[in-house]
């Protein structure tokens, strides 16, 4: 393996599926460790330390949720869940048990390679130092943690505390999709974890400052049934 390499645990039962990523990742300078159900995939994240993980959520052998959970008792590296399974509920689920972003098939190779990208980013980013961290720029939106500053197309924009708390956490998160229950316990509290109209209303406000159309924001995504991102510039 070439040092400059990444080391990606695809732990995935369908052979198609397997031989797609096979193909479709090391020309991108990712090197392959395969395992076929969960006990394999947590065995081998184990010995192999990935930099990244794909992880299907049907193995015949135990769910995906579960597999997250173990894997999150050792391993701090990205887990991208790439499943069949379009249930808004599914989504929140893995998310919450520790996965870093969410695919459904199919998907084509260069969203993946995106997520990826985003994945390995904020990965190194929390490792990184505080300054690496302090201020962020995403298309248009320049927000200094250090100083507690936001500009939109160079002109400053007050936020209230909530709102402040809000946008940090998505900033911290930049490019990933964060369920409503993940954002209400960071900026309310876990006593808060349920109550998503709070939520609603203050995403409202902060599109209402940061968008240039709130209606249709570009910055502040949504998940439907799931969450919001902020996009990754």
């Amino acid at each position: 393996m070439a040092s400059d390499e990444l080391t990606v645990l695809i732990i995935e039962d369908e052979l198609q599926m397997r031989r797609f990523l096979e193909a479709s990742l090391p020309p991108h300078g990712y090197e392959i460790v395969q395992a076929r159900d969960g006990l394999e995939g947590i065995a081998k994240a184990g010995t192999a330390n990935p930099d990244l993980i794909l992880l299907d959520l049907g193995l015949p052998d135990m769910d995906g949720v579960n597999v997250t959970k173990q894997l999150r008792a050792f391993t701090r590296a990205p887990i991208i869940v790439l499943s069949a399974r379009e249930h808004e509920q599914d989504k929140v689920t893995v998310l919450d048990a520790g996965a870093d972003d969410y695919l459904t098939k199919p998907f084509t190779v260069g969203e993946l390679l995106a997520r990826m990208r985003v994945a390995r980013r904020h990965a190194t980013t929390q490792h990184g130092t505080a300054e690496a961290q302090s201020v962020v720029c995403v298309d248009g939106l320049r927000v200094d943690m250090g100083k507690r500053q936001v500009y939109v197309n160079g002109q400053e924009i007050h936020l209230t505390p909530l709102e402040w708390k809000l946008l940090c956490t998505l900033v911290k998160n930049a490019g990933r999709v964060l369920t409503h229950q993940q954002i209400l316990r960071e900026v309310w509290g876990a006593r808060y974890s349920t109550h998503t109209q709070y939520l609603h209303v203050y995403m409202g406000q902060l599109r209402a400052k940061l968008e240039a159309e709130p209606a249709r924001p570009r910055l502040l995504l949504t998940e439907p049934g799931v969450g919001y991102r902020l996009k990754a510039d």
